[in-house]
């Protein structure tokens, strides 16, 4: 669904007021069937022969995804990858807003990142029952990565993506979603080596 959302914006930024599953298909590398097959676990959408409407489409997966509401998230962990992500645009494009960033070396403390003060790690948990974030973002070193999601867990963060190279454990109750770019870099090196086979 976001790759379709994704697809469909493009294609209303280039005009377009409508698009067939082959034209989804094709962006994404499967089949019209696949595109119809996809949209129909959410209901009825497209007329056939004329295809979908951007607009129309774009909304209903807007409101699948939960984007029709803005996400409050804090970046835990001011160091490269945690400054990246507090500076990317395309967050608040998509309806997330970053309302804190969090570190404990004292170096990054007081920094600005996008017009946010990195924070004291310490000032976080008042900070949370304050700012009530839904989205925790853990960028640290693997070692503090578990403590720091049971701890904004128990602080009343629901959904956490962790950057931190290392598999962590959520809690009942909190969905955690986990990026392991190291992980990735594996998965397409297998593919490269296979098709040299």
């Amino acid at each position: 669904m976001s790759l379709y959302l994704r697809f469909l914006e493009d294609h209303r930024r280039r005009g377009k007021e409508t698009i067939s599953s082959g034209d989804l298909a094709a962006l994404g590398g499967t089949t019209s069937a696949q595109v119809r097959k996809d949209l129909s676990f959410f209901g009825s959408f497209g007329t056939r022969g004329l295809g979908y409407s951007v607009a129309a489409l774009s909304h209903r997966i807007r409101e699948i995804l939960g984007l029709e509401r803005e996400w409050r998230v804090i970046i835990i962990g001011a160091g490269k990858i945690g400054a990246a992500l507090a500076q990317y645009r395309g967050f608040a494009e998509r309806g997330f807003h970053v309302i804190g960033v969090y570190d404990v070396d004292r170096a990054q403390i007081g920094k600005s990142l996008n017009g946010l003060v990195i924070q004291d790690e310490s000032a976080m948990d008042a900070d949370i029952a304050r700012l009530k974030p839904d989205i925790a973002l853990i960028a640290v070193p693997a070692e503090a990565a578990q403590a720091l999601l049971d701890r904004v867990a128990k602080a009343g963060v629901r959904g956490v993506l962790n950057f931190a190279p290392t598999p962590l454990h959520a809690p009942e109750g909190v969905k955690l979603r986990s990026v392991d770019m190291a992980l990735e870099l594996e998965i397409l090196t297998y593919a490269l080596v296979g098709s040299q086979h």
